[in-house]
């Protein structure tokens, strides 16, 4: 059951082309948004689509196939863990973040 632990799976369509960052050290970092879309009928009978938009963080190998075959529009199946972090933006604020740190990719679609 270890193994269940802080684990998110999720398939849905890349929001936006994804941001790649070359850090220092020589690691690439790539950031993207997913949707997913849950539809379900209200009490009068009307179907009503629910989208949620999920952070997306990946590192390495993994950055750089998302780099060369994921655009925007692109339907993706994701693997990772969850993870949230705060940091101070540039008015001294801070802000909180919850992110999916990518560990396995899957292209589906066209």
């Amino acid at each position: 059951m270890s193994t269940l632990r802080n684990t998110v799976q999720l398939i849905g369509h890349v929001g936006n082309d994804p941001e790649i960052v070359n850090l220092e050290s020589g690691k690439k970092l790539a950031k993207f948004s997913v949707a997913t879309n849950e539809s379900y009928k209200n009490a009068k009978g009307e179907k009503i689509t629910d989208t949620q938009w999920h952070n997306i963080v990946a590192w390495g190998k993994t950055a750089e196939l998302i780099e060369n075959y994921v655009p925007k529009g692109k339907e993706v199946g994701i693997e990772g863990k969850l993870t949230s972090r705060s940091y101070e933006d540039k008015d001294g604020i801070k802000r909180y973040i919850t992110e999916v740190v990518c560990h396995e990719l899957l292209l589906l679609g066209k």
